[in-house]
């Protein structure tokens, strides 16, 4: 079953894409064209150019940030915010089915 995702531009415009079980949030918006997600590094959290907002509601469908994603999470260009997250760090699982995501202002 496809995993659905709403990227929300600072806009407010909404592209809607499926994505792949197994696939990151910033592999899927990159092979999908969002605009606003660049993912420089390839998915290595050392840029932090696939940041994103996750929706409050979507939160608690991802681990945590490890000590690593919370360090780059610090330098992102459009500043960190509660629910910040590097889309290259959020693995698609079987659980997901649907998934809201704020794209930030600016990654550089």
């Amino acid at each position: 079953m496809p995993i659905e995702i709403h990227f929300r531009s600072p806009d407010g415009q909404v592209q809607v894409v499926s994505a792949e079980v197994g696939a990151s949030i910033m592999e899927t918006a990159v092979r999908q064209g969002v605009e606003g997600i660049i993912g420089q590094c390839g998915g290595s959290c050392a840029c932090g150019t696939c940041h994103v907002r996750l929706a409050p509601a979507d939160l608690d469908q991802f681990p945590d940030p490890d000590e690593m994603e919370d360090c780059m999470l610090d330098g992102v260009a459009d500043g960190r915010s509660a629910n910040s997250r590097l889309g290259c760090q959020l693995k698609l699982t079987e659980r997901h089915h649907e998934l809201v995501v704020l794209v930030p202002e600016t990654q550089v």
